[in-house]
């Protein structure tokens, strides 16, 4: 997969108006993926993504033990000014159901046993991106 395609489709699924929203949508989320992971994972992950995306898992500050929500309002900061709360969630779950086209299933499986069962929601939502009620 490509630079391009990967973002085109972010954009595609997140509905956003340009590439520019799609790409700050994909580097905050996986910014702040690669601070919830372990490091052999994202670095798993970066090279199976094109570089340019990649690095972003790899930019991320130290480890942190995010609930769901504190990781959903980190996304929502780092995209900035005019994302509100709802907004980030779609985006996010946009980015993750691409990164889930993108590598392989062996590693979404290695990505979401290292993540708390609460994060299951982000990978389960629908194609449009909505969050699935809590169980």
């Amino acid at each position: 997969m490509q630079h391009d395609e990967f973002i085109g489709q972010v954009q595609h699924k997140a509905r956003l108006a340009s590439r520019g929203e799609a790409e700050r949508a994909t580097r905050a989320t996986l910014e702040t993926l690669g601070e919830r992971l372990y490091n052999d994972t994202t670095d798993n992950l970066a090279a199976q993504l094109p570089p340019e995306i990649g690095r972003h898992l790899q930019e991320s500050g130290d480890y942190h033990k995010y609930s769901l929500d504190e990781f959903l309002e980190c996304i929502k900061n780092r995209e900035g000014e005019g994302v509100d709360l709802p907004d980030a969630v779609h985006h996010a779950r946009a980015v993750i159901a691409e990164l889930e086209e993108a590598v392989s299933k062996g590693l979404i499986t290695k990505v979401r046993n290292q993540l708390p069962p609460e994060y299951g929601r982000l990978f389960e939502a629908g194609s449009e991106g909505e969050m699935p009620p809590e169980r």
